[in-house]
């Protein structure tokens, strides 16, 4: 019987949470009244992660398993469990447990009375520093002013979409992916859920600061060109800015040459501004330019080691 809740749950060395993952899972689903299938994507773990879902696997047959070739990442992980999710709809969630799963009925629910997508938006970040909480909340909001696309603020990959939005998610191709943006992007008709979001079970962050930035630049240069706007509006106002020194200066040397003209220190501070700034705009265009060469390459979104638990009929090792 085809389920009408696939839970897609991506994992990156989570032995210590994955066993507690499941059970609150099970637990929520069965409670719900239909059919489910769990599907967990093994993103290249080097712990026991893997072996306990493969365990998981033996024991109950709702449970899918799509264990990567090696790390992909969590946005990758997120599209291959969508792709090889069979429900009527889709809910992603993270399997550190910050994200309630007690929250999928309720998302359920919306889905039934005709939404397409039902996102959770956090309105509080238990577990958290001060500094995460200001620059997800500072990002969240200089995306939104950076995009034409309505990008919910404060929201996560925690979600539920109809299978409709899934398959439309399968023709965009885009290897650096920004799944809630793309989600936006697509449309359809979208609700949220307000929750609080908890600390971790157990372990730690598998997005460190580093991701973080990666994850920001993806979205900023996946669905805005402002960035080379603006590169292009300051080199304009720098070389008017120049042009108008240099006419002061000629003016000053013509009229009044017997003014002091300024010295290396500050001829060399000028020169250095000047050239922070070509090489900031540099990097930006350097930014998209490295996407251009990431798209034009045109190899696989990611490679499948092993599959556990799914049908004959969804068993390709690639995602074009």
């Amino acid at each position: 019987m085809k389920p009408v809740c696939s839970v897609v749950v991506p994992m990156y060395n989570e032995e210590e949470v994955i066993m507690e993952t499941y059970r609150r899972l099970t637990h929520v689903l069965e409670s719900g009244g239909f059919e489910y299938e769990i599907v967990f994507i093994n993103d290249g773990s080097s712990d026991k992660t893997g072996q306990l879902i493969r365990e998981i696997c033996d024991s109950d047959k709702r449970v899918k398993l799509i264990d990567f070739s090696r790390n992909f990442g969590h946005q990758i992980a997120i599209t291959a469990g969508m792709d090889y999710s069979s429900g009527e709809c889709i809910v992603v969630i993270d399997g550190d447990l910050q994200d309630p799963p007690e929250l999928i009925p309720e998302m359920v629910k919306k889905w039934r009375e005709g939404y397409d997508v039902v996102y959770g938006k956090r309105i509080s970040r238990k577990g958290e520093s001060i500094f995460k909480r200001a620059t997800a909340a500072f990002f969240y909001r200089f995306l939104r002013s950076m995009t034409d696309v309505n990008i919910p603020v404060d929201t996560g990959d925690f979600r539920l979409i109809d299978a409709r939005v899934r398959d439309a998610l399968k023709l965009v191709n885009e290897r650096n992916r920004y799944i809630r943006g793309l989600v936006s992007w697509l449309g359809f008709k979208q609700t949220a859920i307000e929750f609080e979001r908890d600390e971790r079970f157990a372990g730690e962050t598998k997005y460190p600061l580093k991701k973080m930035i990666k994850l920001a630049a993806d979205g900023i240069t996946s669905f805005s060109y402002k960035p080379l706007k603006l590169a292009s509006y300051l080199g304009t106002v720098l070389s008017i800015g120049s042009f108008l020194y240099l006419i002061y200066v000629l003016a000053q040397r013509i009229f009044f040459p017997e003014t002091v003209q300024p010295g290396w220190a500050s001829i060399l501070a000028v020169s250095l501004f000047f050239n922070g700034i070509t090489l900031l705009i540099l990097g930006i265009i350097g930014e998209y330019i490295g996407r251009i060469y990431d798209e034009a390459k045109g190899r696989p979104l990611y490679i499948i080691r092993e599959t556990k638990n799914l049908s004959d009929n969804k068993q390709p090792l690639t995602r074009e």
